[in-house]
């Protein structure tokens, strides 16, 4: 690595892909600077990142394992403190986080999600309805009045958030920087978790058919439970975690066809799948791009380079998944591609408990919305369609589109049709 110019991490995320490509240049593992100077460093290769993600002497726990933090070295005014602050199933090691990951999953299990297609199709439906009333023509933003709203409707829903609440408790779970500065930022952290409390005291007094109260009620099969500090983290996590990636996911989705026509074609003539759609996505537009820490345990070999105890390391999901050492011509977006490989959940013992909801909802969202508007397209030129801003997710800051929905049959056209 000597030799070697650190490549310092745009904060604003303007070219995640370009930054992407100069880090790779310098090795699947690379040394970078991230905003505010901390030296760190960013896994970018596909093999490599899998092997990080696998060993556990990267650990997830900055408290105990960052060296300069648990000095007292890192500031309040570091611009990603937060993350190394965060204390939930996603900084837990070892036996503390499979016993978290237990009860969770136990909670989160394919019995749910079986039950949430049905609502995620009412959602869905009720969301393209409030778009159909525009009139032909109209320029609408589809992650702001489709996907945003889906998402959290769906979180919302199966955390047992009252609509009345929404407002409040998920305002943190679009924007993976917190907004102004370290003060706002932290009196909404406490806004949000004092509503998130309250919502577990009123499922503590009156449970209901919703996560928070399965999460309530979970024990392991030793009788263990989550603490109550684990538990506000936990629903905290959940709502975080099902918005924004998911949200991302589909409005990156929806620009990939509208900008590749032909891919599109290739779905709606019946060679391709919207899974398989979706998988494209996630590896060419990872909807979580560059996301903070692990730190070694011990001096720890990824790829031949050697990352020193206690330095902080950073997994490039958006990288790994246009690593050109797995994928051919990484940056098209082709249906037709037979190696779909990426890591956008994650891997191994840290991967996505939630990813099957999450592929459940982009599918029938993507399905349904080109169904209700065959002639769906971009209202700007491609490169105008900005990022949404920030280093560590991959979306779009808004997506214009003209919607020109199909004609929608009477009830009498309908039930003629039938006949």
């Amino acid at each position: 690595m000597e030799g070697q110019c650190p490549v310092a991490i745009d904060g604003a995320g303007s070219d995640i892909h370009g930054e992407a490509t100069r880090i790779r240049a310098q090795g699947p593992v690379a040394r970078i600077t991230l905003p505010g100077g901390l030296p760190a460093w960013s896994i970018t290769g596909y093999e490599a990142a899998r092997q990080a993600l696998a060993d556990p002497r990267l650990s997830k726990d900055a408290r105990r394992h960052w060296t300069a933090y648990a000095a007292g070295e890192i500031g309040p005014d570091f611009p990603l403190i937060h993350w190394a602050r965060m204390e939930n199933l996603t900084t837990a090691d070892g036996d503390d986080h499979a016993r978290q990951r237990r009860l969770i999953a136990s909670a989160f299990g394919p019995r749910r999600v079986a039950v949430m297609r049905a609502h995620v199709t009412r959602i869905v439906d009720e969301l393209l309805d409030r778009l159909a009333a525009h009139d032909d023509g109209t320029v609408v933003d589809l992650k702001d009045d489709f996907a945003r709203p889906l998402a959290a409707e769906v979180i919302g829903d199966l955390i047992g958030v009252p609509p009345s609440e929404r407002v409040t408790i998920l305002r943190g779970s679009y924007d993976a920087t917190p907004p102004g500065t370290p003060e706002e930022a932290n009196a909404l952290f406490t806004a949000i978790r004092g509503a998130v409390q309250n919502l577990i005291e009123a499922k503590r007094r009156r449970p209901a058919d919703d996560l928070t109260s399965d999460l309530l009620a979970a024990r392991a099969e030793d009788g263990a439970r989550l603490s109550e500090a684990e538990l506000a983290s936990t629903v905290l996590l959940l709502l975080n975690t099902g918005t924004e990636p998911v949200m991302n996911l589909i409005t990156n989705a929806v620009c990939a066809l509208l900008r590749h026509p032909d891919q599109l074609d290739l779905v709606r003539g019946g060679h391709a799948s919207w899974s398989a759609v979706v998988e494209e996505t996630l590896r060419s537009e990872a909807p979580v791009a560059h996301l903070p820490f692990r730190f070694p345990v011990e001096h720890v070999a990824v790829a031949d380079v050697t990352i020193p105890r206690g330095e902080p390391v950073l997994v490039h999901f958006a990288a790994a998944g246009r690593d050109p050492a797995v994928h051919p011509d990484p940056a098209r977006f082709d249906l037709d591609r037979q190696d779909q490989r990426h890591l956008s959940f994650g891997h191994g013992a840290h991967r996505c408990v939630g990813s099957a909801l999450a592929l459940l909802e982009a599918e029938i969202a993507l399905d349904a919305l080109f169904r209700r508007f065959p002639r769906l397209k971009l209202a700007v030129p491609p490169e105008q369609v900005a990022p949404q801003g920030g280093f560590i997710m991959n979306g779009r800051r808004a997506l214009p589109v003209r919607l020109s929905p199909a004609p929608v049959a009477r009830p009498r056209q309908r039930a003629e049709a039938s006949r």
